[in-house]
Parts: structure tokens; sequence; C-alpha cells
């Protein structure tokens, strides 16, 4: 099992609306870790909460190894039985299997070995080789890390930008009700203007 606990930084956190949710994400690196492959294509508070679901679903059998040594079909079970963990939960129990297992073949399944004695641009480097994140996904990641952990290897800033400013529009960004209205407002302006999160 691998539950690592949180080092306080600046926001609290919030993401679901659910206070078990947010707690675990507040504690468990790999439920934060879960949330951020999960979040795309459905909304941020599903994405977030999904992983304590899924914990509570796998038992024992929540933590990186375990998960990595599943097979395959078995978390595709998981994922699919209803309610959905994600819109298209296939797709994403794949996803999050692969990371598992690369986790453990890269890191022995210690998550915190990805910032750990790396710069910015390492972190950077390590995480995009993980399934599950691309670039922007990424560096939100590392702002996530950043505002709401005290986690800030040199150079973090220049290596999430855009998403170390203060403009809410991601989840590090929010702690509050009004900060994940401002972040989706936010971001719905950016659909209609056809701009990414990172424009």
């Amino acid at each position: 099992m691998n539950h690592p606990t949180r080092a306080d930084g600046d926001d609290p956190f919030f993401l679901t609306g659910d206070a078990e949710a947010d707690a675990l994400l507040a504690t468990d690196r790999l439920a934060l870790l879960v949330g951020m492959v999960l979040d795309q294509q459905v909304p941020i508070e599903w994405a977030f909460a999904a992983p304590a679901r899924l914990r509570d679903r796998l038992g024992e059998r929540w933590g990186i190894g375990e998960i990595a040594a599943m097979a395959p079909e078995d978390l595709l079970e998981v994922f699919v039985t209803k309610p959905a963990l994600h819109r298209y939960p296939a797709a994403m129990a794949k996803r999050i299997h692969a990371l598992c297992q690369a986790l453990v073949e890269q890191y022995d399944a210690d998550i915190e070995a990805l910032w750990r004695d790396v710069d910015g641009v390492s972190f950077v480097r390590r995480v995009r080789r993980l399934p599950g994140f691309g670039e922007e996904k990424t560096r939100i990641f590392l702002a996530v890390l950043a505002k709401k952990f005290a986690v800030r290897p040199a150079g973090w800033e220049l290596a999430c930008a855009p998403f170390g400013d203060d403009q809410p529009r991601t989840a590090a960004d929010i702690h509050d009700p009004a900060s994940l209205a401002a972040v989706r407002a936010w971001k719905k302006a950016r659909r209609e203007q056809g701009r990414s999160k990172s424009d």
C-alpha cells in the first residue's frame, strides 16, 4: 500500500465537495494521481471523486502494487460497474493499470520519487513518461503539488507555466465552491474562444 501523508501547501484541499473524497486526495498520493489521470472529458468533481469510489470498490487491493498486479479485466470490471467511474471507463481502467505498472517498474511504487531530488524540468520529464500524462496535464500536476502540498522543486514556476500563476484555471486553483465556479467559468470562456487552458 502507498499512503504518504500530506505536506501542507498554501491552499485547503477542495475539489469534489465531498469531505471524504477531498480528504483522500489530500492524504493519498495515489488517489491524487488517479484523479489527475481521470480529469478529462468529465466534470472536475466527477474525476476527483472517482479515486475514493475506486478505493472503496477495491478494498485491500487499493495500492500501486496491488493494482499493477491485477488482471486488466478485473480492474475493468471495477471501472464499468454502475455507476461507472468515468465517461470512458474501459479506456481509463487500462490507463490506470498501465500507470501503476509503470510506477512499480520505474519507481518501486514510490510516487514521491517523481519529485525527490529533481528540479522542475526533470520532474516534467519524469511525469511525461507516465501513462495518462501529456504535456499540459503534467504541468497542471506540478502546479497542484506546488500550490497545495508545498512540493516546489527548483524552477517549478517556469516548468509548470502558465499554471503557477494566480489565474483560476485548473485543479491547482480550487479551494472552495467560489474558486471551483471561477475555474469552471474560465474554462467555458476559453472553450468559447477556441483556446486551451495554457493559451
